[in-house]
Order: structure tokens, then C-alpha cells, then sequence
């Protein structure tokens, strides 16, 4: 059997932050974690389950004594505020009378929905659910995903794939994977596939570099961007 860690998990505390950031005392510290739950349950179901699909990646949740606020990162941020931000205002009414608390939301538009695991994952999943070709479902979208930048990209899917009697896996790898180094930037999506013969499952790891190395990127395009300005008001 392969020993197999969970990407996000791996590198929790290291490079990446947690998606729950709170204290509590000991004997709260269940209730709101169930209620965290709960609150991401509860989104995901309004927002990617009901047409039309918001393509929410990831739900952040912060709390503080007065105030419990959320983060959602979204590739359709108008769906998710809706008309003069009525959805929202909607979705806050909805989260206070469910946690009894004052709730704030926030929104992060994710630019490069290709980059993010997540969405991948969903959209094959999706692409499964309307019986197109598995093969080139999984092929098309590792292509899209090397093409927006990436530089590896790995999609798995299993289950009774084109409605076979037994299930099977099949996979598709591009490029560099290092999912053994923690400096290693690996963004990881799992979604299910709800199809007429069978559940099938389906994971995304996509490499987008170092995260040392993209800081040092970072660090110089702001560097770059100052001598830039400076230049301008010589």
C-alpha cells in the first residue's frame, strides 16, 4: 500500500496557513468547530451546487469575540455579490441566524480559475456528469492547465469509468510533480462525480513552483514597479 499524505495537510504550519483561524477555551472549541462545518457545507451547497455555479474554490473562516467573518475566493465574484450586492446581504442574514453571531463576508476573485485545483477538479467532474469522453475530458484539462502556467499538473479520476462493470483509475501527468517537498507550491482539489452508474472521483495537484522562488519573484516586480515610479517623478 502507498503511504499517501494529503498535500494541504503536509505542508500546514510550514507554508501554508490554516483555513480556520481562531482560539477558543477547551469546551467550545468542538462547537465551533462543527459549526466551521457547517458554514462551508452550507455555502458550498448555495453557491456551487445551485445553478448558476459561483465556482467557489475555498471558504477562510476568522473569528473574533464579536465577529465571525468569512473568505470566500471565488472565480465569478457577481454571482456570489448578485445584483447591488443582494446576494450577500442574503448570505450574511442567512450565516447570523444560523450561528446566532455578526457576520461579515468577504470576497477574493480568483484570476487564473485554470491555476486552482479545485476548480479543475469541479469542472471535470462536471464535464463527467454530461457523459463526454473521460479520456479527453482529463487530457483537454491537464493541456489547459499547463497552458495557463503551471509547471506540473497531475488529474486522477476513478471509479466505473464509460460505465464498465469494474472499477478502474486512470490518470494524466505533465510536467514536474515534487509532491515530496514541502517549499514546493502544490495546489491540491478533490470533487466528486455524481454519474447515472456510479460515483466517480476525481484529484487535482497542480505544481505552480517554490514558494521561495515565487516570493523572490514578487519581491522583484515590486522592486522593479518602485524604481519605475521613482523614475516617473524625476
Amino acid at each position: 500500500m502507498g503511504q499517501k499524505t494529503h498535500p494541504f495537510g503536509f505542508r500546514l504550519g510550514v507554508t501554508e496557513a490554516h483555513r480556520s483561524r481562531w482560539y477558543a477555551p477547551k469546551a467550545l472549541y468542538g462547537e465551533l468547530l462543527v459549526e466551521d462545518e457547517k458554514i462551508r457545507n452550507h455555502l458550498d451547497k448555495r453557491l456551487n451546487r445551485t445553478p448558476p455555479n459561483a465556482a467557489v474554490a475555498d471558504i477562510h473562516i476568522e473569528r473574533t469575540r464579536e465577529e465571525l467573518k468569512v473568505i470566500v475566493r471565488t472565480a465569478r465574484p457577481g454571482l456570489v455579490i448578485g445584483p447591488k450586492g443582494a446576494e450577500v446581504e442574503r448570505l450574511t442574514e442567512e450565516l447570523q441566524y444560523m450561528t446566532g453571531r455578526k457576520v461579515s463576508i468577504s470576497i477574493i476573485e480568483i484570476r487564473e480559475p485554470d491555476m486552482d485545483a479545485q476548480l479543475v477538479a469541479e469542472n471535470v467532474a462536471e464535464q463527467l456528469k454530461k457523459r463526454m469522453g473521460f479520456r479527453r475530458v482529463v487530457k483537454m484539462r491537464a493541456e489547459g492547465v499547463m497552458q495557463a502556467g503551471a509547471k506540473g499538473v497531475k488529474i486522477q479520476i476513478s471509479g466505473r469509468l464509460g460505465g464498465a462493470e469494474m472499477s478502474r483509475t486512470l490518470d494524466v501527468r505533465l510536467g514536474a510533480l515534487p509532491l515530496s517537498t514541502l517549499q514546493a507550491n502544490i495546489n491540491y482539489g478533490f470533487a466528486e462525480s455524481n454519474t447515472t452508474y456510479g460515483v466517480i472521483g476525481v484529484k487535482v495537484w497542480i505544481y505552480k513552483g517554490d514558494y521561495a522562488a515565487n516570493e523572490e519573484e514578487e519581491n522583484q516586480s515590486n522592486a522593479a514597479g518602485a524604481r519605475a515610479r521613482a523614475r516617473g517623478r524625476r
